[in-house]
C-alpha cells in the first residue's frame, strides 16, 4: 500500500523548509513535484515562486501585480504556470508510477488549487500507486478535507517545535526498503 503524508501546518510553521530539506535527504529515492516561496520586496510579500523539484525551473505564480483571474486575497494567479511547470511531472507519475519514485508537493493550497487541472492530477495521484508527501494548509477547504478524511493517509501537524526534525524523520521512514 503507498504511504500517503500530509503535512498540515498554518503559514509560516515551516512546511516548504520540511519539503525542501526531505528531498534532499532521500538518498534512495527520486522526487517529483514542487515547491512554492514567498517573494519579497523590501520586506513585504508581493507573490508566491514556484519551483520544480527537477530541473530546478522557478516561474512566479502569483502576484499582487498579476489582475487575475483568479484571484487570492491580494495575489493574481497564473495557472499557466501550474500547467507548464507543475503539472507535467505529476501528470507523468500518476499515468506511469515509477517504483521507488515519491512525489513532493508544496502545497495543496487555494492559490495551487485555482488549477482545476492541478485538482484532477491530485485525485489521480493519490488514486495511483506512488508514495506522496504533501503539506497542506490548516484552514478548512473542501478538497483537502476530503484527503485529510481519506483512510489511507497519515496526517502530521507541523510546527515550529518539530520542523526541524520531522525531515529525517520522514527521509528514515520514507527509504525502509
Amino acid at each position: 500500500m503507498p504511504t500517503r503524508i500530509l503535512l498540515e501546518g498554518r503559514p509560516g510553521a515551516g512546511k516548504t523548509t520540511l519539503v525542501r530539506r526531505l528531498a534532499t535527504l532521500l538518498r534512495t529515492r527520486r522526487a517529483v513535484g514542487f515547491t512554492t516561496e514567498e517573494i519579497r520586496y523590501g520586506g513585504t510579500r508581493s507573490g508566491f515562486a514556484l519551483e520544480t523539484l527537477e530541473g530546478g525551473h522557478r516561474a512566479v505564480l502569483a502576484h499582487v501585480d498579476f489582475p487575475g483571474p483568479p484571484r487570492v486575497g491580494r495575489y493574481g494567479v497564473d495557472l499557466d504556470v501550474m500547467e507548464q511547470f507543475a503539472l507535467p511531472p505529476l501528470m507523468s507519475a500518476a499515468a506511469d508510477p515509477v517504483p521507488g519514485d515519491l512525489v513532493l508537493i508544496d502545497e495543496l493550497g487555494r492559490m495551487e488549487l485555482a488549477c482545476t487541472a492541478f485538482q484532477d492530477t491530485v485525485r489521480c495521484l493519490f488514486e495511483s500507486d506512488i508514495d506522496i508527501v504533501a503539506t497542506v494548509h490548516a484552514h478548512r477547504d473542501p478538497f483537502t478535507d476530503a484527503l485529510k478524511q481519506r483512510p489511507d493517509i497519515t496526517l502530521l501537524q507541523v510546527t515550529r517545535a518539530n520542523r526541524d526534525t520531522l525531515p529525517d524523520d520522514l527521509a528514515a521512514r520514507l527509504e525502509k526498503p
